[in-house]
């Protein structure tokens, strides 16, 4: 091991070095390795005391010089039309070193007081100190806009598809890249805003026919900017892996592990096995294999694949197509547990004792060959006495050891009390060409719940493993409910007569209790899906803050890394933490680990947002030839500008503007989330039974804009005048004083007239 380097030795680094300063460049240039380098942190911590060397970011250098990439104000140009920079992060002593801008051709014009991020070089015997070439405008990265072109006498305008969005932009007949009317295109904003005020652009991409079934997903892709094209680098890495041997791995093969995955599932990725234990000291316990597939051996660190992946964060899923964070080559073959076909994996040993508690596990590097490829409906027929061909000679050996350990799982998961929420998941039946033939809710079988719960514990064994060796991952989080959402999921439960605990620490048992209260009720799904809003969001962390949701106190994703980013980190980890290959978390990935967790929790949401849009849209598109039609429904959320009903029929979430309500003025109470009519009293908050005209139905846009036609049960008229409903006004809850119809209508008309206008541009896009 190298000794440490002196102090100067350090700055005389730095000084020759300027793009190589953090502290691994550092690190890896002296040879420092292992706990040296805690010698060398304090080294470099003592240097930045002293002044010599100033920290931003993971990176040291000289406080009297300035950082090879830096950012910069424009200057007015000097007499000779030279253009000079102020730097804006000088620290040393001295005045401010001169900046010459050195700018090319293919450079964007930059003006007084624009800021700029440069690279600079040092230079001498000049009146600068430095020259700098503009990277980019800081602020300034053009909007983009995904909307349907208008062909016009001089160019045209583009309508935006995003539901929020409130204005069109104008396009000059030079910047049109041949785009026809009604074409779906793709364009950024140039220049400034027309004579009208519209922000002006050009396109870049002509997406087709918006209208066409099959443009919906792509809409989503484009709009959420979801990279949906592998460069060629990336296939051509990808086709030349083969598969992987029993070199340095365990031989499973002779375990009978099968995948059980939906009957349309595009991928197998994880595989189970379950058995009574023999061991006497555990009578009635069970032993539960889950082998998940050894992504890690073909996706390096550093690879054209590996950056891909990380870029990408997770797959996206779509009715019609999936957008996945890995080529084919390897989610569809090499990584795909396909039956009778030798894989390779990491495999989770655990034993479980007759309650279903996990007393031990051991992680192997192995090759498995699956007996078998279920679909969820074949084993659970297997287990329920009905086996087809293909699962009845698997029934006693396999199948039904399997829901056994799930039978004894399920009793420690009681016991834990996890958030214990039923929420249907929708099924989009899409036509050869992509149109929507039906709209259902998939079955919800013991199947599911079975794969489910051991990929919890395979997830808890690879977080515990890990902690219990002290290697650094990525941990799934999170945190429990704020203080303002309880407070509503608490007015949702009185409004529907159902208690949620107060005044106590909460626990995941407290909820389940009031979703318990609610089950089979016709406020059932409403709970639910409250219960549900009321949660944080998850996300990835390298430090382990718990898993309320789970009522776990450590959890990570090990059981998907085809498809997830965070997955492959913790594969990584437990290689590395084993001494498994060379194909571990690397130095680099380990220093990156807020960076990765930060951005694959973005793309997460990104992905979530996307598919979110598509099935708005698909569920429009499935409704717009039923316009006028009646639905029934339940208002599942009310805002300023009107109420939010989920449609018992689809799922599908709509709005009834406040114009819709009636010609009075409506006051809303966010505390209670109800709105009071000024002058009828008539009140609309979450929870009520409604039924609703279907009014307007935009599949580009997925939005529904629908129109009461009765409350409660109780039909309303809508006349020339203020609306009337029958029966009396709802009273306010005790305890607030309910504000008088001259205080509620003192609030100027223009509100009013506000809030009909941002109901045209709401979206359903709620927590």
């Amino acid at each position: 091991m190298s000794a440490i380097p002196s102090k100067s030795e350090i700055l005389s680094w730095i000084a020759d070095n300027p793009t190589l300063t953090a502290k691994r460049d550092i690190a890896k240039a002296f040879g420092i390795k292992g706990a040296a380098r805690i010698d060398l942190k304090r080294v470099l911590k003592e240097l930045e005391e002293e002044g010599h060397l100033s920290k931003r970011g993971k990176t040291y250098r000289d406080p009297e010089k300035l950082p090879p990439v830096s950012v910069c104000q424009v200057l007015a140009p000097d007499g000779d039309g030279d253009i000079y920079a102020q730097p804006l992060e000088w620290h040393g002593e001295g005045p401010e070193p001169r900046i010459l801008l050195v700018l090319r051709h293919s450079d964007p014009a930059v003006g007084e007081n624009d800021r700029i991020l440069a690279r600079l070089t040092e230079v001498s015997g000049e009146d600068h100190a430095y020259e700098g070439r503009l990277i980019r405008k800081i602020g300034t990265n053009p909007r983009k806009v995904l909307g349907v072109f208008r062909k016009e006498t001089e160019g045209g305008r583009i309508v935006p598809i995003d539901k929020g969005a409130d204005k069109e932009w104008t396009v000059r007949a030079d910047a049109t890249h041949g785009a026809k009317e009604g074409e779906l295109v793709e364009a950024e904003q140039a220049g400034p805003k027309d004579r009208m005020g519209l922000p002006r652009a050009r396109i870049l991409q002509r997406l087709g026919d918006p209208s066409a079934p099959k443009a919906v997903s792509l809409i989503a892709i484009h709009q959420h900017g979801i990279p949906d094209e592998f460069p060629d680098e990336v296939i051509a890495e990808a086709d030349r892996m083969k598969p992987a041997g029993l070199k340095g791995r365990e031989d499973l093969r002779d375990i009978p592990l099968i995948t059980i995955d939906p009957s349309d599932a595009r991928d197998h990725d994880d595989a189970i096995h379950a058995a009574p234990d023999d061991d006497p000291n555990n009578p009635g316990g069970h032993v539960v294999w889950v082998a998940i597939a050894d992504v890690a051996h073909y996706v390096r660190p550093g690879s054209a694949l590996d950056r891909e992946a990380w870029n990408r964060g997770n797959s996206s899923y779509f009715p019609d197509r999936v957008v996945p964070m890995l080529p084919d080559r390897l989610s569809g073959d090499l990584c795909s547990l396909h039956e009778g076909v030798p894989r390779a994996v990491l495999a989770v040993r655990m034993v479980l004792d007759s309650e279903g508690n996990k007393i031990r596990h051991r992680f192997v590097r192995g090759l498995m060959r699956s007996a078998a490829s279920l679909s969820y409906e074949q084993a659970q027929a297997a287990a329920d006495g009905s086996p087809d061909d293909k699962a009845g000679p698997l029934t006693e050996d396999v199948i039904k050891p399997l829901f056994a350990a799930h039978a004894a799982a399920k009793k420690a998961r009681e016991q834990r009390q996890p958030l214990d929420l039923e929420l249907p998941e929708r099924k989009i039946v899409l036509s050869p060409e992509g149109r929507v033939t039906s709209v259902a809710f998939r079955d919800r079988m013991e199947a599911h719940k079975l794969i489910e719960e051991f990929m919890v514990m395979a997830n808890v064994a690879a977080a515990e493993e890990l902690f219990k060796r002290r290697y650094p991952l990525l941990y799934r989080v999170h945190e429990e409910p704020a203080a303002d959402k309880l407070d509503a999921l608490r007015e949702v439960a009185q409004a529907s007569g159902f208690t949620l605990a107060k005044g106590e620490v909460l626990q995941t048992r407290h909820l389940n209790h009031l979703l318990t209260q609610a089950q089979n009720t016709e406020f059932d799904e409403l709970v639910n899906m409250s219960t549900l809003r009321s949660m944080t969001q998850a996300y990835y962390y390298p430090e382990n803050y718990g898993h309320f949701g789970l009522a776990l106190r450590s959890y990570a994703h090990f059981t998907s890394p085809i498809r997830r980013y965070a997955d492959l980190v913790v594969h990584r980890a437990l290689i590395s933490a084993h001494g498994w290959g060379d194909d571990g978390l690397s130095e680099a990935e380990t220093e990156r680990l807020d960076e990765t967790a930060k951005h694959i929790s973005e793309t997460e949401r990104r992905s979530m947002a996307a598919e979110r849009d598509t099935t708005d849209r698909y569920l429009a598109a499935y409704l717009s030839d039923r316009i006028g039609a009646e639905l029934s429904g339940r208002i599942s959320g009310v805002q300023r500008f009107g109420a939010f009903v989920r449609l018992d029929e689809t799922g599908a979430d709509g709005l009834i503007p406040v114009r819709a309500l009636g010609r009075e003025f409506f006051h809303f109470d966010a505390d209670a989330q109800s709105l009071m009519g000024s002058d009828t009293g008539l009140t609309v908050e979450i929870g009520q039974r409604v039924t609703v005209k279907l009014a307007e139905a935009v599949p580009v846009t997925g939005g529904l804009i629908l129109e009461l036609v009765a409350l409660d049960g109780t039909r309303v008229a809508r006349g020339p005048g203020p609306m009337r409903g029958r029966g009396k006004p709802k009273p306010k809850p005790k305890g607030k004083k309910p504000k008088s119809t001259v205080e509620r209508a003192r609030k100027p008309a223009r509100e009013h007239k506000k809030s009909e206008k941002t109901a045209r541009k709401v979206t359903r896009k709620r927590k």
